[in-house]
């Protein structure tokens, strides 16, 4: 299917076009056929030559009814610009063309009608001309009478040439239905209609209002018939569980939940009058919608809007800015970014200003990534740019920690801060074991602890939620304190007081361990480094197996250090605990060194 809308000016006879082409009435409302003019949307279809079903929006042409016709117009792929040939080119052509101009469509056809009244070839050329200098461009013209039925032959075929030329829509993008129509049918409940224009809708789809309330989809139709899913380009009516009929109306949307930003704030280039000269207040169309939005302007073409209400808004969408006092199109925007930082300091304004004047409109990850530094996939999808994983990670040498993406010249300078930070602190704090990442994520101004324990490269380590250099830096007090406290016997160790009086407290101890200056067998219990090892050579010349006695003995020591060391011995697998308390040495090589002991065997 395709969807064309019309434009014109009032009476220039787009609905009778649209009757004779379809056989259908697109004027919904008595009091339209009761004036003979369009007052809201109409809608109509049939089916060409060549197989392809084209639905028609029809839009009003009065200037009372320019919102209503741009909620006709916003969604639509191509239109179909009517021109009267009794009439010429009239103010209300030149406002539709000026909107159509400003949200950039390209795809279109005019057909001059009344030719049965006059000659068409004037109204053809100055028509013709407008066009030319718009983005529509050079357009296929035809002339007809949509009452003699002079030309529909020609027009029916000139439909066709322009379908054929559309580029294929987006299946498998983010649906985002604007809503042009809502009512309600009794037994059915809640019916909202619209143009789809990319994606897929499937009925038992969870899709998000703007409101932000999720709704199921209970039914669909195209073109009356009732279907299991639609694909983009389309006109479905779309049926909806859970929601009343006040909560949806023209200019809401749903959309594929978690894939647009809603926001009330963006920054846009204007095309059209000198962004100095705008109004304060001026209305946004885009979709379906409008909403009042007040301007900032930033540089010559650049601006900040801000939004009366959220709405669900992309990098690179077009919209217009029309001024309702004065009846006029001002301009196009093209958004380009919906989630701008603030301008708080001296001088934000122009700076943003200059980031503006470079940016195109097209989403792009590398230039999001400069100016953002780092951002969460999610926030990029939802801004609309692309995620594709082959763009990403080591071949590309962007990083990627879990859901967070980083532009690569600011990982590198975390980096460097990282390795500065955990140095410095090394320094000033020798007794500690690493700085903790929290710490780390603070100084670095850094939204998730995960991103500062991947910036960790060696020689640096993470352990226990804390980074260090790897290499303890041990103040030349605390080695003579504990070479102090150990004296210069292997199995006998100090006592608390003792400790407590050389000023070797937890964090001192804790140090030690840490630098290798000592074995920690159980708290406040410490021997010299090579304890364990001595102990082996020494157990290895008593007869097997030996008893906690007999081991106490050989080492000339006590309980307090016979019963942990002998524990320790177990727990490294050289000796083995019997059912009846004696021990025997297991036959393997000498025990591991001190510097080998896991973290979780020597607590601080």
């Amino acid at each position: 299917m395709h969807v064309v809308a019309t434009a014109g000016h009032v009476d220039h006879g787009k609905s009778t076009l649209v009757r004779a082409l379809t056989g259908m009435e697109p004027d919904r409302w008595a009091e339209e056929r009761r004036r003979g003019m369009t007052i809201d949307l109409g809608f109509a279809w049939t089916t060409l030559s060549s197989g392809s079903t084209v639905a028609f929006v029809d839009v009003p042409g009065h200037e009372s009814f320019v919102p209503t016709m741009l909620a006709g117009v916003g969604p639509a792929p191509a239109v179909l610009i009517v021109v009267a040939a009794d009439e010429g080119w009239k103010p209300q052509s030149a406002e539709h063309l000026a909107a159509l101009d400003a949200l950039g469509v390209r795809h279109g056809l005019l057909v001059v009608t009344r030719s049965d009244l006059a000659d068409p070839g004037p109204a053809t050329a100055a028509a013709s001309a407008e066009i030319a200098a718009t983005s529509l461009g050079s357009v296929e013209a035809v002339t007809v009478s949509g009452v003699t039925g002079a030309g529909l032959d020609s027009l029916r075929s000139a439909l066709d040439r322009l379908v054929g030329g559309l580029p294929a829509p987006d299946t498998g993008a983010a649906v985002r239905l604007w809503i042009d129509r809502a009512f309600t049918i009794r037994g059915a409940g809640t019916v909202v209609t619209g143009t789809l224009g990319a994606g897929r809708l499937y009925v038992g789809d969870e899709l998000a209002l703007t409101r932000g309330s999720l709704v199921r989809v209970r039914g669909l139709q195209v073109l009356g018939e009732t279907v299991s899913s639609v694909t983009a380009v389309a006109r479905v009516a779309v049926n909806l569980r859970g929601v009343d009929r006040d909560a949806v109306g023209r200019g809401a949307a749903l959309l594929t939940p978690d894939r647009f930003e809603l926001t009330e704030l963006m920054d846009v280039r204007v095309h059209g009058e000198p962004v100095a000269a705008l109004p304060a207040t001026l209305t946004l169309h885009i979709g379906s919608t409008a909403v009042p939005v007040r301007v900032r302007p930033l540089g010559p073409d650049t601006a900040r809007l801000r939004l009366s209400r959220p709405l669900p808004l992309r990098i690179g969408d077009c919209a217009l800015l029309r001024d309702p006092g004065r009846h006029s199109v001002v301009g196009g925007v093209t958004v380009l970014d919906v989630a701008p930082p603030a301008l708080t300091r001296r001088g934000a304004a122009a700076a943003r200003a200059a980031d503006l004047s470079a940016m195109d409109g097209v989403p792009d990850l590398a230039g999001e990534l400069t100016r953002r530094r780092l951002i969460r996939r999610s926030d990029l999808r939802r801004m609309g740019v692309p995620d594709d994983p082959d763009l990403r990670g080591p071949a590309t040498g962007i990083p990627v920690v879990g859901e967070w993406v980083v532009d690569p010249g600011y990982w590198a300078s975390l980096q460097e801060r990282l390795a500065a930070e955990v140095s410095r602190h090394a320094v000033e704090h020798p007794l500690e074991p690493g700085i903790a990442s929290e710490a780390l994520r603070h100084l670095l101004d850094l939204p998730d602890r995960a991103l500062v324990e991947a910036l960790v490269r060696p020689p640096l380590i993470v352990r226990a939620g804390r980074i260090s250099t790897g290499v303890p830096g041990v103040p030349p007090e605390l080695t003579e304190a504990v070479r102090t406290a150990l004296g210069d016997q292997y199995f006998v160790a100090p006592e608390v007081d003792r400790l407590a009086e050389l000023g070797l407290g937890a964090r001192q101890i804790g140090a030690a361990v840490r630098a290798g200056l000592v074995t920690q067998i159980a708290p406040n219990v410490l021997l010299p480094p090579d304890a364990p090892d001595r102990a082996v050579s020494i157990l290895a010349e008593l007869p097997q197996p030996f008893t906690l006695s007999e081991a106490r003995r050989a080492l000339d020591t006590t309980r307090r250090v016979a019963v942990p060391l002998l524990e320790l011995l177990d727990r490294r697998g050289v000796t083995q605990r019997l059912p009846d308390d004696r021990r025997t040495l297991i036959a393997q090589g000498p025990a591991p060194t001190p510097a080998t002991v896991p973290v979780s065997q020597t607590p601080a």
